[in-house]
């Protein structure tokens, strides 16, 4: 680099910082023509600023009519300047664009952020297609709105391989909320969150305390015998952005009570008589998007016989659409409810049930996220087998597609 380039750039350095963008532009002018010849190329190999923009700055130096028009007061531009964004001309771009990714976005369960496993190239290709005139620059920057953005891998596989159906399952659950969302009926997702050890241990985070006053927590993680651990089963409607988890049940060291079927189908039992059926006075139908293992697995005959109990209960017809095997975490109650409870206790030793209890409930989020949590005392027992007779008594019907993940049980007729 010569002398005369680098002592521009240090002179750039020094006053980019405390000029705008019209007076940055007239100096870097000024600098081009007192070099001469290539003085303008020189400038901006020391500035990063183009070539064009120093040649409006020469320009606006030898016009006197540029200089009237810029310097009105309070205006770097000239009235007018500058062309609209995009999406201010093209208003169906961003839901177009939310629309292509939706189906296939990936999410971390502890963390809000999205981000997209197609390319920014695909994607204005798909959007060009639709009609939209939009450059792959463009959409990286409609993406950086819209919450998503470029990660690295990290290891949150649970299968051993992808199963070549997929995609078309997330498509196909994608379809049917959209359409039960269009006709006014429930849809919700479901899981259980991680067990959380009670007592005075530690919590991952940080938060606001005085100086050299940290909350003092214990050394070891060893589960106290009386108070066990939480297990909370969440419910998130989809629609309504409410959520309500149920169960923070104490284990007990003898192992009374576990994560099981019943469980569960009790949990979205006690979330329709508190919050679903107010919401919706007028359902006819119910959809349950879960994963495919757990105590709400596809293969579980009990939890299939505890649906049939819940549908002749409400009168309803409930579908079932389950994520694919090693995709639980894509799960919309994962990102939506499960990431905004850890953030909310971040940093907090969860002392008893009663501070689970109340940090959920008090979890909310700007977009209008509410979550209601209700301490479970029951015991539920676990190894209950249920025979081929019962399972055939299910009203079940399942899906041309995939039937094994998309089913619906209707209530059996009253006698």
């Amino acid at each position: 680099m010569s002398d005369a380039i680098e002592k521009i750039r240090v002179k750039y350095e020094h006053l980019r910082s405390h000029l705008d963008e019209r007076v940055l532009r007239l100096w870097a002018a000024v600098e081009a023509q007192s070099l001469g010849r290539g003085g303008i190329g020189q400038v901006s190999a020391a500035t990063s600023l183009s070539r064009t923009t120093i040649y409006v700055g020469v320009s606006e130096l030898a016009s006197e009519k540029s200089k009237a028009a810029t310097c009105i007061p309070g205006r770097i531009r000239r009235p007018g300047g500058g062309r609209k964004k995009l999406k201010e001309k093209d208003p169906s771009l961003l839901q177009a664009l939310d629309e292509l990714l939706e189906p296939n976005t990936r999410g971390d369960p502890e963390t809000p952020l999205r981000w997209t496993c197609k390319s920014t190239t695909k994607l204005s290709e798909e959007l060009r297609a639709k009609g939209h005139k939009v450059s792959q620059r463009t959409v990286c920057d409609l993406l950086d709105e819209l919450g998503y953005s470029l990660q690295g891998n990290r290891k949150t596989k649970e299968g051993l391989s992808s199963h070549p159906d997929r995609d078309q399952q997330f498509i196909h659950i994608s379809e049917k909320v959209k359409a039960f969302q269009s006709n006014g009926q429930p849809v919700i997702s479901v899981d259980t969150k991680k067990k959380e050890i009670i007592g005075g241990f530690k919590n991952n985070g940080r938060e606001w305390e005085p100086k050299g006053k940290p909350v003092e927590v214990n050394v070891h993680d060893f589960p106290d015998a009386t108070l066990g651990k939480a297990i909370p089963y969440g419910v998130y409607d989809i629609t309504a952005n409410k959520g309500w988890v149920e169960g923070i049940r104490p284990l007990s060291n003898v192992g009374i009570d576990h994560d099981t079927a019943e469980f569960a189908v009790e949990s979205i039992r006690r979330w329709w008589r508190e919050m679903g059926s107010s919401v919706y006075p007028d359902a006819k139908e119910l959809l349950i998007t879960a994963d495919g293992g757990g105590s709400n697995g596809s293969r579980v005959r009990l939890w299939k016989l505890e649906l049939q109990k819940l549908a002749n209960e409400l009168g309803m017809v409930i579908h079932v659409c389950h994520f694919p095997p090693g995709t639980s975490k894509w799960n919309k109650i994962e990102h939506k409810m499960f990431s905004h409870i850890s953030q909310n206790w971040r940093g907090r030793p969860l002392i008893s049930r009663e501070v689970v209890v109340k940090l959920i409930n008090n979890t909310k989020t700007k977009k209008g996220l509410e979550i209601m949590a209700k301490l479970d005392t029951n015991s539920y027992k676990t190894g209950i087998k249920v025979s081929d007779e019962e399972i055939r008594q299910i009203t079940a019907e399942k899906d041309n597609f995939h039937g094994e993940w998309n089913y619906m049980i209707r209530p059996m007729p009253s006698h």
